[in-house]
C-alpha cells in the first residue's frame, strides 16, 4: 500500500508492504520500493512476528562501523541506489522462519517543486507480481484552493482507467487506485502483473493574492510566491556547446536537434549567439544577434553543420561567452532591461586549455561578478557533474543532467523551457523587523515563469499579532506539524547547496549545522544512514541495514567509472542503464599476462600482469594480484608501463625502439599521479582510466603491493574493442529469473541468460576501492563463478599474451 498526504505541497508517504513465508523452511523475503530523489528517508522498520526492528538516523561515519562490519563478516546491508533519472531504488532482505510474515514500512517526505505551471506527485510501483491488498491512495490539502488534478500512469489500460477515483473540492483531492488480484493479473491463468510503473498526479493551485500564501502552524510559518500576469521579460542568450569527439554520434545529432527546436521558440525581442567549442573555440558571429525570423533561419543553418572533433577547452569557451554579452552591453548593442544568461552544454571533463575545474570555476567567477546567470547541462554519465554544479551555482544559475537516451532533445528542450521566461530578478521576500528568525533563503536571483518562490521561518512572540495579518491563519491540515517540518526540509537542502561553495569554514560550517538538522528531524540525508538491526541469523550474528542518500555528482561519478579490475582479480561490469553490475573472479598463475582492452581501430590496448603472495598461506590458497599495466596508444606512438614501483612512458620512433617520452609528446597524454595512491591516465581526445596502488605493510608475511585498473569514458571506444573489460564496454544483454535461496542466507541464487548461456549465478557483492583505497566500497553484483565462463567470449586462456605490450 502506497499513502501519500500533501499539505500546501509538502508530501508525507508512506510505503507499506506485507509477506508471508509460505514455506516449510526459513527463506529470504525481498522488500524493494523506489521513491523521488528529492525525497527524505524518514522512517523504515520492520515487524516480524509481532517484534518491530526500527530504524534510527545516525551521522553517517558512526553508522559507516557498523556496515563496515558486517559485510566483512559476509552479512548484506541494505542499499538506497540510484534508478534512472527521477528516483532512487531502496532494497532489504530479511531471512523469515517457515509460516512467519513480515511487514515492511518506509516513510519519506518531500517538498514538491512547482515546474511548467503544476506540481508533480510520482509514486514508482514494481510489485513483479499480483498483490492480495494493492492500493494507491493520496489526499491532498492546499489552503489556497486548488486549479486543478490530473492522474494518469504508465501502466494503465482501458480496463485499469475506470478504477482510477478521483475526488476534487475547493482546498482537498482525494484519489485512489485500488485494483483486485483478478484486475492486476497480465492472463487469466498467471501471477504476472499489469501494474508496473509510474503513477503520477500533477496539479496546481489558485493564484489570486500578488503577495502569495503564508501558512502559520505551531510557531513556524512558509510562504509561497508566485504572483501570476506577469510580463515576461527578454533574454540575451549565448549557447555554449561541446562539439568534442565524445559529443559523437546521437549525442551531437540531439544536441543539434534541441539547437534547431530552442531556436524556433525564441521570442523576437530575444537577443542570442551561438559558440561552439573543442580545443578550440568559434563563434557564429562575434556580438549577440536579434532573434528576427532572417536570424534564427541563418543560425539554423549554422547549427546543422556542427560537427563533433577534438578535445574539451570548456574554460575559454564559458569566458567567450560571458565576455561576449559583458562586451555587448558595454557597448549598448542589447536591450539594459534584459536577463543575461550563459548556457554550457557540455559531456566530458576539460582536457584541453585550461583543464583543472576549480580553476575554470575561479576564471568564471571572476568573469561574470555576479552580473549574468549560468546554466550548465553535463550530457550523458561521464560528466563531471559537481564541477558544473558548482559553477553554476556559483554564478546564480543551476545544474542539470542529461541522460543519454532516446529523448534527450525533448529533456533540452524542457530545460530550456523552464529558463526561457523569466519575469523577475534579484527578488527579495522581506518581513516585519524582529518577527521571523531562522529564515530560509529569502533572496532570490530569478524567478521564472510556472515556478515558485518558497521561504519559511520560525516566528517570535513578540510580533506574532503582526505577521499573522498577512497569514492564512485556519489550522485544518491533514498532519500538523508540517511547517516545521517542511522549514527542516527546506533549510537542509541549502545549507546542502552551500556546503558546495564558499570558503572552508563556511563549508565547513554548513556542513555541521546541516548534519545537526538532520539528526534532530530523523532525515536520511547525504550526511547521514538510517540504521536498522536485522533479527539474529542462525549463526547468533545481527546484521545492521544501511539506507544512505545519494547526491546527483555522486551518482555520476559512479556511472562514470563502471568498468573495472581490482583486488583478487576482481572484475566489476557497472551497467547504469539497468540499475545493475555484473562480476568475475579470474583465478591464474603468478606471472601471467591478460590482455584487459584491445581496439584495433583506435590503436589502445592494455594488459595486464598478475603477481602472487609471498608464498601460499595455511590455508593452502595463494591469492594472485595485478601488479604491472600495459598500455599503448599507437596511433599516439605512446606506450606507458605502470607498475607499484614506478610508472615509464615511451615514444614509439620508426624503427619500433622505445626511448624517453620528448616534450612535443606531453600533448599525447596527461598523467596526474597522486602519490602512493592513483595515476589518471587520459589519452589525446581519447578516454582515460585510472589505477589504484594498494599499499601492503611491507613484512606482511604473505601479501604485496597491488594494482587496481578502472576504465572512464568507456563509450568512446570503437565497436570493435575487446579483452576481458572491452568487450563489455558498449553493454551486454542478459536476464536474471528465478531467484532462489543460495548456499548462504545473504546470498541469493539465480538462473541468468547470457550470450546464449543458462547460467547459475549469486548475488554478491566486489569492492570497489576508488573512494576508499584501505577499505572499498561494496558493490551488489551478479556474480558469474568459473572465471566468468558463459559471461566472457570463449575461455579465460584466450585472453593470455606473451608480453606487456604484445596482442598474442
Amino acid at each position: 500500500m502506497v499513502d501519500c498526504k500533501v499539505t500546501a505541497r509538502f508530501a508525507h508517504t508512506v510505503m507499506t508492504s506485507q509477506a508471508l513465508n509460505h514455506a516449510n523452511y526459513s527463506q529470504e523475503i525481498f522488500f524493494e520500493v523506489e521513491l523521488p530523489k528529492t525525497g527524505f528517508i524518514t522512517n523504515f522498520s520492520m515487524e516480524i512476528d509481532g517484534q518491530v526492528y526500527a530504524g534510527e538516523v545516525k551521522e553517517k561515519e558512526k553508522a559507516k562501523k557498523q556496515y563496515e562490519k558486517a559485510v566483512s563478516s559476509g552479512q548484506t546491508a541494505g542499499l538506497v541506489k540510484v534508478s534512472g533519472r527521477k528516483m532512487e531504488k531502496f532494497s532489504v532482505s530479511v531471512n523469515i522462519a517457515a509460516k512467519s510474515n513480515v511487514t515492511f514500512v518506509l516513510t519519506y517526505e518531500e517538498l514538491l517543486q512547482r515546474k511548467l505551471g503544476q506540481y508533480e506527485i510520482l509514486i514508482r510501483v514494481k510489485p513483479k507480481s499480483t498483490v492480495q491488498k494493492f492500493q494507491i491512495v493520496a489526499n491532498i490539502y492546499e489552503p489556497q484552493g486548488i486549479s486543478f488534478v490530473d492522474t494518469h500512469a504508465t501502466f494503465l489500460s482501458n480496463e485499469l482507467l475506470p478504477l482510477v477515483e478521483k475526488t476534487v473540492t475547493d482546498k482537498k483531492a482525494h484519489i485512489s487506485f485500488s485494483p483486485t488480484t483478478e484486475q492486476q493479473r497480465k492472463c487469466p491463468d498467471c501471477d504476472e502483473t499489469l501494474i508496473d510503473g509510474d503513477f503520477i498526479i500533477t496539479y496546481d493551485v489558485k493564484r489570486v493574492q500578488t503577495l502569495g500564501d503564508i501558512q502559520i502552524v505551531n510557531g513556524y510559518f512558509v510562504h509561497f510566491f508566485a504572483p501570476p500576469d506577469l510580463p515576461r521579460v527578454p533574454v540575451n542568450v549565448v549557447f555554449v556547446i561541446d562539439r568534442s569527439g565524445s559529443m559523437s554520434g546521437r549525442k551531437m545529432i540531439q544536441t543539434r536537434e534541441a539547437l534547431l527546436a530552442i531556436l524556433n521558440d525564441l521570442h523576437e525581442d530575444d537577443y542570442f549567439a551561438l559558440i561552439q567549442f573543442d580545443s578550440t573555440i568559434d563563434s557564429w558571429k562575434e556580438s549577440l544577434t536579434k532573434a528576427t525570423k532572417e536570424n534564427i533561419a541563418d543560425a539554423m543553418v549554422y547549427v546543422k553543420q556542427i560537427q563533433d572533433r577534438g578535445a574539451t577547452n570548456i574554460n575559454d569557451a564559458v569566458l567567450r561567452g560571458v565576455n561576449m554579452i559583458l562586451n555587448d552591453k558595454q557597448a549598448k548593442r542589447i536591450p539594459e532591461q534584459s536577463i543575461d544568461m550563459v548556457i554550457l552544454l557540455t559531456d566530458g571533463m576539460p582536457n584541453s586549455g585550461e583543464p583543472r575545474p576549480q580553476r575554470i570555476q575561479e576564471n568564471v567567477r571572476s568573469a561574470i561578478e555576479g552580473s549574468m546567470s549560468l546554466f550548465c547541462l553535463g550530457f550523458g554519465n561521464d560528466v563531471d557533474y559537481s564541477f558544473l554544479d558548482v559553477m553554476s551555482k556559483e554564478n546564480k544559475g543551476m545544474a542539470r543532467r542529461i541522460y543519454e537516451a532516446s529523448d534527450a532533445t525533448l529533456q533540452l528542450q524542457g530545460f530550456y523551457e523552464e529558463v526561457s521566461s523569466p519575469l523577475l530578478s534579484e527578488v527579495d521576500l522581506r518581513y516585519p523587523d524582529n518577527a521571523v528568525d531562522f529564515l530560509t533563503t529569502n533572496h532570490f536571483d530569478r524567478f521564472f515563469n510556472g515556478s515558485e518562490i518558497v521561504v519559511a521561518g520560525r516566528l517570535t512572540d513578540n510580533q506574532l499579532d503582526n505577521f499573522m495579518e498577512m497569514a492564512d491563519v485556519k489550522r485544518k491540515y491533514i498532519f500538523g506539524d508540517f511547517t516545521e517540518r517542511l522549514w527542516a526540509y527546506l533549510t537542509i537542502q541549502q545549507l546542502l547547496e552551500k556546503s558546495k561553495t564558499g570558503t572552508s569554514d563556511e563549508k565547513a560550517n554548513a556542513t555541521k549545522e546541516a548534519l545537526d538538522m538532520s539528526l534532530r528531524y530523523n532525515f536520511v540525508t547525504p550526511l547521514t544512514s538510517m540504521v536498522v538491526t536485522k533479527p539474529e541469523t542462525e549463526d547468533g550474528t545481527e546484521s545492521p541495514l544501511i539506507a544512505d542518500k545519494l547526491t546527483e555528482g555522486k551518482e555520476g561519478f559512479q556511472k562514470a567509472l563502471s568498468k573495472n579490475v581490482d583486488g583478487d582479480p576482481h572484475f566489476i561490469i557497472e551497467l547504469p542503464d539497468r540499475d545493475d553490475a555484473l562480476c568475475f573472479n579470474i583465478n591464474s598463475i603468478p606471472g601471467t599476462i591478460f590482455n584487459l582492452v584491445r581496439d584495433p581501430e583506435s590503436g589502445i590496448l592494455v594488459n595486464g600482469q598478475t603477481i602472487g603472495d609471498k608464498k601460499i598461506s595455511p590455508s593452502g590458497v595463494i591469492n594472485t594480484y595485478f601488479s604491472r599495466f600495459g598500455i599503448i596508444h599507437r596511433t599516439l606512438g605512446v606506450r606507458m608501463e605502470v607498475s607499484t614501483q614506478d610508472i615509464s612512458v615511451l615514444q614509439d620512433d620508426n624503427s619500433s625502439t622505445s626511448s624517453p617520452i620528448p616534450p612535443s609528446a606531453s600533448f599525447s597524454m596527461d598523467l596526474l599521479v597522486t602519490k602512493d595512491h592513483s595515476i589518471t591516465v587520459t589519452l589525446k581526445d581519447s578516454v582515460k582510466f585510472v589505477i589504484l596502488l594498494h599499499k601492503v605493510w611491507k613484512n606482511h608475511p604473505y601479501h604485496r603491493d597491488y594494482l587496481g585498473f578502472y576504465t572512464l569514458d568507456s563509450h568512446l571506444f570503437s565497436s570493435s574493442v575487446h579483452g576481458l573489460l572491452g568487450q563489455f564496454y558498449h553493454g551486454i544483454n542478459y536476464e536474471v529469473t528465478d531467484l532462489r535461496p543460495g548456499e548462504v542466507p545473504e546470498k541469493p541464487d539465480a538462473t541468468m541468460y547470457v550470450k546464449g548461456h543458462e547460467l547459475n549465478v549469486t548475488r554478491g557483492w566486489q569492492r570497489d576501492f576508488r573512494r576508499d583505497v584501505k577499505n572499498g566500497q561494496n558493490v551488489p553484483c551478479w556474480f558469474i563463478h568459473r572465471n566468468g565462463t558463459g559471461l566472457i567470449d570463449g575461455d579465460v586462456t584466450d585472453y593470455i599474451v606473451s608480453g606487456l605490450f604484445k596482442t598474442v
